[in-house]
């Protein structure tokens, strides 16, 4: 028999950090906690507030059930919490955890055995201009070769000159370039603003519009001079049926998989089997999780033998984050088994 609880978690962050919904300065998360014969296992549900599907009411009581009706197993659970990704990639990690010799350890792999690292984007927060270029400058003195940078929270020429000087010292053989919209544009406006950061040898851009907006979409990645990649629209879609439908109508040219926000290392599979059937791209990004599920989404990352920089995060940004041997050197994250755990809640 496993016993089942679970525990919120405040994490905080060192400063505000600026997105195009708004100014975030802290990230509630929740862990499931396992034990079983003297084991114990934990995973984080990360719900991501105003963005997750599953930011709903009833959440604290769905865990709270979760945790009452852990014996019927995890199969079973997954299919009963279909709406309820950041719970779903949770119980995921908690099964593996109780279930691997080291709680810590779960997707066995070089990336952890060898420390091979994954190479990852540098992002840059949405702020004023000189906050954003000194973080430019941060991110390319620490010896990143790619830049995920968000846009659509300040004046659009602003970020345009910010990229401008970018790719005056730095070619794209040099530094990589994608930007992240957030669904900032407007449809009407958004194929001419495209084709104006198309001009400075960008890799791609996240969800230009936003998304529930299908038929504008696939007009935008028909006619788009810039590779789209589709983030947020993935979100809340839960059926396979409704998956295959999204891609078949807006045939991006690249999905992101957050896996908190889409159902898990299941859901996330399943979106990439569709996605290599069509030779769409992807990658992996992160949801300013704990090192605990950061932990967890790079060890699965490293297990699908992606060649791309992927969108994990460094762990860095919290104040009260967890000790962990996820460490960022040279713009790739690895696994430093100098460094111990230090997993406490307080």
């Amino acid at each position: 028999m496993i016993q089942a609880d679970f525990q919120k978690y405040i994490l905080q962050f060192k400063q505000a950090s600026g997105t195009s919904r708004g100014v975030l300065r802290i990230k509630e998360t929740y862990f499931i906690l396992l034990a079983s014969e003297g084991k114990e296992g934990v995973g984080e549900c990360g719900v991501f507030k105003g963005l997750s599907a599953d930011d709903r009411p009833d959440y604290e009581e769905k865990l709270a059930w979760t945790c009452a009706n852990i014996n019927l197993g995890l199969s079973t659970l997954l299919e009963e919490l279909i709406e309820f990704p950041s719970i779903q990639i949770g119980l995921e990690q908690a099964f593996l955890s109780l279930n691997s010799d080291d709680k810590f350890e779960l997707f066995p792999s070089n990336f952890v055995k060898e420390q091979d690292p994954i190479s990852i984007n540098g992002l840059i927060w949405m702020g004023n201009a000189d906050f954003m270029k000194s973080q430019i400058q941060d991110k390319l003195n620490q010896g990143f070769s790619c830049i995920k940078m968000k846009i659509g929270a300040i004046n659009f020429e602003e970020e345009l000159a910010l990229l401008q000087n970018i790719r005056k010292d730095f070619s794209a053989k040099d530094i990589e370039l994608r930007v992240d919209a957030n669904g900032a544009f407007s449809p009407k406006e958004a194929l001419e603003k495209l084709k104006r950061l198309s001009e400075l040898d960008l890799h791609s851009i996240e969800q230009p519009i936003k998304q529930g907006q299908l038929e504008e979409m696939a007009a935008l990645c028909e006619q788009t001079p810039l590779p789209i990649a589709l983030d947020e629209e993935l979100i809340g879609v839960f059926s396979e049926a409704k998956k295959q439908h999204v891609i078949d109508v807006i045939n991006p040219q690249y999905i992101i998989l957050k896996p908190t926000l889409v159902g898990g290392f299941k859901g996330s599979q399943n979106w990439i089997d569709i996605a290599n059937k069509k030779n769409i791209g992807w990658w992996v990004t992160s949801a300013l999780e704990s090192n605990i599920g950061l932990n967890a989404i790079a060890q699965w990352t490293y297990t699908l033998n992606s060649n791309m920089p992927q969108g994990l995060g460094t762990g860095s940004l919290f104040t009260n984050n967890f000790d962990s041997p996820l460490e960022v050197k040279n713009g790739k994250l690895q696994y430093n088994k100098n460094l111990d755990w230090d997993f406490k809640l307080k």
